[in-house]
């Protein structure tokens, strides 16, 4: 570590999803003490709830992680979006204002607020101007920009723009489980093939595991406020994670299309993570081909539960 935590108290939201798992287990293990509230404990849409939170926990850092995360089901609920996703870390920021000022503040964002590329185009780096162009983008980068006014008035804050990450446990509404999950089922003889949209996209994929890492280094005092990706800088054709799940089956993996899906442009989203290497030494260490097998046993394993129930 590149500091002593001495015991630094760390408020987490959404900690019980699936990232907020995983961080508060390895701040528990890195000597941190973790304090971890998801909707049962505090209503991010309230002020006052989340003002009752920061007075009770008193925290010296916050991660702040809780949010509607699936570009979907922001479309489908604007509203709900804008309340959850800007509505949340404006109430953070204000309750943090008046009752933890001192703290420092994770505002967790998205690759998702740059403009999409072409395949084959740079990485993205930070001074990349931000060019939402969904519900979720938006109101991800409308609390970025709440985050950056909040820094000016001399509140802690570092704004987080993850890219792709992924690892055993995520939802299998997202692509790479998605994907694990149906090669799964044709080994275990529970569908025929795979049924997919575009599959030329690029994305930045990471393990779930090295973006934690990166949050919890960000949370050293030394590293100066501002915004930073955290991502591989390594493209990948969203049809390779279905070679390298080819590769690491039993089954003979046939796949077909869905017209619905295969009409999405195709783009590229990679980002550059130099300034946060640069700050913190973080580097990724999870392959994405590793990455695809976790996935692939995870849902191996899960689904010969179901059936054993």
């Amino acid at each position: 570590m590149l500091w002593h935590v001495d015991e630094m108290r760390v408020l987490i939201t959404g900690a019980r999803g699936f990232v907020g798992t995983r961080l508060s287990h390895r701040l528990q293990n890195s000597g941190f003490e973790p304090v971890g509230v998801d909707v049962e404990e505090m209503d991010i849409q309230e002020l006052d709830s989340v003002t009752h939170t920061l007075r009770k926990e008193q925290p010296e850092a916050i991660i702040h992680l809780a949010g509607i995360s699936f570009v979907p089901a922001a479309e489908a609920d604007p509203s709900l979006a804008c309340r959850v996703n800007f509505g949340g870390a404006r109430n953070l920021l204000d309750a943090m204002a008046q009752h933890a000022p001192k703290a420092r503040i994770l505002l967790v964002g998205s690759g998702e607020q740059y403009a999409a590329s072409v395949p084959g185009a740079p990485p993205t780096n930070e001074s990349a101007p931000l060019d939402p162009t969904s519900v979720y983008a938006l109101t991800k980068t409308a609390a970025d920009l709440a985050g950056e006014e909040a820094a000016h008035r001399g509140l802690d804050v570092i704004r987080v723009r993850p890219f792709n990450h992924t690892g055993a446990g995520q939802p299998d509404f997202f692509v790479a489980p998605e994907f694990a999950r149906q090669v799964a089922e044709i080994e275990q003889g529970q569908r025929e093939q795979m049924e997919v949209g575009n599959l030329e996209s690029i994305r930045d994929i990471l393990h779930v595991d090295d973006v934690v890492d990166a949050y919890v280094r960000l949370l050293a005092p030394e590293i100066p406020i501002g915004a930073y990706n955290v991502a591989s800088g390594v493209g990948t054709r969203i049809g390779d994670l279905i070679e390298m799940l080819r590769e690491r089956s039993t089954a003979d993996i046939r796949v077909t299309q869905d017209p619905a899906k295969t009409g999405r442009a195709t783009n590229a989203r990679v980002g550059d993570a130099t300034k946060l290497a640069t700050a913190t030494a973080w580097r990724w260490e999870r392959t994405i081909s590793d990455t695809m097998t976790e996935l692939l046993d995870y849902w191996r394993g899960a689904l010969r539960e179901d059936r054993g129930h």
